[in-house]
């Protein structure tokens, strides 16, 4: 299967990262392309997108000012069947990505993803993060997927895309617009 691509913009106001495709978004090679997966709709009902995006505009993200990679790039039908040299490359892999194109937010879409990049112990939940990578600020949100069973409903997890949303447009204000 060929490897998703990232959506890359340089100096994004925010930098999306998965923890690596499903088959569905391998086997069609577009991110969050799983049926039914609520994604697209959290980034527009959030304020993140001005409209709503299929999962084949996802390129469209740039425009937005909005990056998008994965931990890890293999396709698996579950992240439990990563293997931990696969995270740990994953690990260098994204802090240099984070280094090159310097997002003002790294936003970890996932709370498992955010305690396993950081090696943390199983603890916390969604939100603003006191880590930095690279100078960019960390935010956590749910991971949209239905079997998310402590966020179950669109409504637990729009609640954590929209403060990703108003802590987005803080950082932006903070250091001036994005640019490109």
């Amino acid at each position: 299967m060929p490897r998703l691509k990232d959506i890359v913009v340089q100096r994004p106001a925010v930098l999306l990262v998965g923890i690596n495709p499903g088959l569905r978004s391998g086997a069609v090679g577009h991110h969050f392309a799983g049926n039914g997966n609520p994604f697209w709709r959290l980034l527009e009902k959030s304020g993140l997108t001005p409209r709503l995006l299929h999962y084949e505009e996802d390129d469209e993200l740039a425009d937005f000012g909005i990056a998008l990679t994965n931990l890890c790039p293999r396709v698996t039908r579950t992240a439990a069947e990563l293997e931990p040299d696969e995270i740990q490359r994953g690990r260098r892999a994204l802090a240099r990505k984070i280094a090159k194109l310097r997002p003002r937010v790294v936003a970890f879409v996932g709370v498992s993803l955010y305690q396993l990049y950081f090696r943390l112990p199983k603890s916390g939940g969604p939100g603003q993060k006191p880590e930095t990578i690279a100078g960019a600020r960390v935010f956590v949100v749910p991971n949209p997927s239905g079997l998310n069973a402590s966020f179950p409903g669109f409504e637990h997890k729009l609640v954590w895309f929209a403060a990703l949303g108003k802590f987005v447009a803080r950082s932006r204000g903070a250091s001036g617009r994005a640019s490109t």
